[in-house]
């Protein structure tokens, strides 16, 4: 649509003196006409839910209004106060179809829109709006091609209005997905993926160009996946959206993940170790050296679990240099160095130019190759402390993994201190959160004891407004901490196998991360169906 279109729309949506037969409703109407909009009630209105997918429930909620119904190639909504047209001009434009609307009492609105798209609202713990380091400059972005900078402020706008919305929702990652008939955006919420208010498919390449041009990225380029960071403010809170761009059959899909900084100042007692191992790590955190090792899926919080590390040793006498890709996090008072392949700098090349710093605390991202591995395990041996990180899926497959690589027993044996399990799993609600009798069937396969289970406190979370009646809020690590003793060292010199590994490992009191997640049950902290979803496949 042209911008003369898009006049004669507008134009015509303000003259009172226009007469059609969905004249009313139409923007700006005449103070007469006001009281002549037709009332709706909107408790004995069932909306599809295609048609509450045109009207994304930020929108909804900022200009108290709620889609009723398709009419034609029109939309018709409810709202509270007739005489503001503002949410009308804007859905108009925005969606470039004919709006109509009827008048509905406020309370009701709100009712409908948490009725309609789930829940109630999303808690308002992030309810500044961005400021201006949250949106590059609008001069400087260039118009497409045929397109007005009025037509491209609506999406501006839906665009700050999805990133709100997630920050507000806690989402960890923003995902956008074109289909083929819709473009779905969908939040990750404590782990969990919930679907949002879908934008129009007509605004798919519009959206995707506006958050690549926020993240500095080609919007040329649309053959090649490609990376970008956003960089926002709200309020007082410093964000970075890491952005990725990955083509597919109907378009570019787009995640983003939020880092908040606030994350990286979590401490060791905040990441939801019971007491015993929250001590046992501590141990291993205050070695002066040795390579420790945090293992676990993408996702697991393996990074915040490093930081909390780092944020723990940090101190005016201590040196702390990282290399990471990239740097997620940047923490005050911490030499960090991103990772740059393309012009020479690897993590291998980082390490050497690093150790010539003095550190006494190292910190890798991850190891991936030998070489990495290498220079870490002899770093450690030379007395600095290294963190890291690697992709298995518990403590002991740490060390195989490690002699895959190729490196060799006896350094591998004398530098390795401990090696850390990770999961994350759901916490019940403390503002629903009942007491709960699981069945036998549920509790039978986790050879809990008797009196293991008369001292339970199982709890389930009845589902509220504050965790949008799933029952769960936030999440909490569950953990397998091995600690390399005299006698695993010898095994490992030895190259015995993982199944002797962790046999002698389980002998010397090796927690698995099942049976950790199960004290977390058995405390009310989790439900057993949380704990068992997440460790399936760990119940020795």
């Amino acid at each position: 649509m042209t911008s003369s279109t898009h006049d004669s729309v507008r134009l015509r949506a303000r003259d009172p003196a226009w007469a059609g037969p969905d004249a009313r409703g139409q923007g700006s109407l005449p103070v007469a006409d006001v009281d002549e909009l037709p009332a709706f009630d909107l408790a004995r209105c069932e909306i599809p839910a295609e048609v509450a997918g045109l009207v994304p429930r930020a929108w909804a909620e900022r200009y108290q209004l709620v889609p009723i119904a398709r009419e034609g190639s029109g939309l018709r909504v409810a709202v509270s106060d007739a005489l503001d047209d503002t949410g009308v001009d804007y859905l108009r434009h925005v969606l470039e179809m004919d709006i109509t609307t009827c008048l509905a009492p406020a309370a009701d609105i709100a009712r409908a829109i948490a009725r309609v798209y789930g829940g109630t609202t999303c808690p308002p713990e992030a309810s500044a709006e961005p400021t201006a380091a949250a949106r590059p400059a609008e001069a400087a972005v260039s118009p497409r091609e045929g397109s007005s900078a009025e037509q491209d402020a609506p999406v501006i706008q839906l665009v700050h209005t999805l990133i709100l919305e997630a920050i507000r929702c806690r989402a960890s990652d923003i995902h956008l997905e074109p289909l083929e008939r819709r473009f779905r955006v969908r939040y990750r919420v404590d782990g969990a993926l919930l679907e949002a208010g879908n934008p129009p498919k007509a605004l798919q390449l519009s959206i995707i160009s506006r958050l690549k041009i926020m993240a500095n990225i080609s919007i040329a380029e649309k053959r090649l996946p490609q990376d970008g960071r956003i960089q926002i403010t709200l309020g007082d809170r410093a964000l970075d959206l890491r952005v990725s761009s990955l083509p597919t059959v109907h378009g570019e899909s787009i995640v983003m993940r939020i880092l908040d900084r606030v994350h990286a100042r979590i401490g060791l007692a905040d990441l939801g170790f019971m007491a015993d191992d929250r001590a046992r790590f501590e141990q291993l955190v205050k070695l002066p050296d040795g390579v420790v090792l945090v293992t676990g899926p993408t996702g697991s919080g393996k990074t915040t679990t490093l930081y909390s590390c780092l944020h723990h040793l940090n101190q005016a006498n201590r040196k702390i240099v990282t290399v990471e890709d990239p740097v997620e996090y940047q923490l005050t008072g911490i030499n960090q160095v991103p990772v740059r392949p393309e012009s020479g700098m690897t993590f291998g090349s980082a390490l050497r130019a690093i150790l010539r710093q003095a550190p006494n605390t190292i910190m890798i991202g991850e190891i991936r190759d030998r070489e990495t591995a290498e220079i870490a395990l002899h770093a450690a041996l030379t007395g600095h402390l290294v963190f890291s990180t690697l992709h298995t899926n518990d403590a002991t497959g740490a060390i195989a993994r490690l002699e895959d690589m190729g490196v060799k027993p006896f350094l591998l044996s004398a530098a390795l201190r401990g090696v850390l399990a990770q999961r994350l799993v759901r916490k019940i609600c403390p503002r629903c959160r009942r007491p709960a009798s699981p069945t036998i069937a549920d509790v039978g396969p986790l050879g809990l004891s008797g009196e293991q289970l008369s001292g339970a406190a199982f709890a389930r979370g009845a589902g509220c407004a504050e965790c949008r009646g799933t029952g769960f809020l936030g999440r909490t690590g569950i953990f397998e901490l091995l600690n390399v003793t005299t006698e695993l060292q010898e095994l490992i010199h030895a190259r015995a196998g993982s199944a002797r590994l962790r046999a002698k490992a389980r002998a010397l009191g090796l927690r698995t991360l099942r049976e950790d997640g199960v004290r977390k049950a058995i405390a009310g902290l989790t439900t057993i169906e949380e704990v068992v979803s997440i460790t399936v496949g760990d119940a020795s």
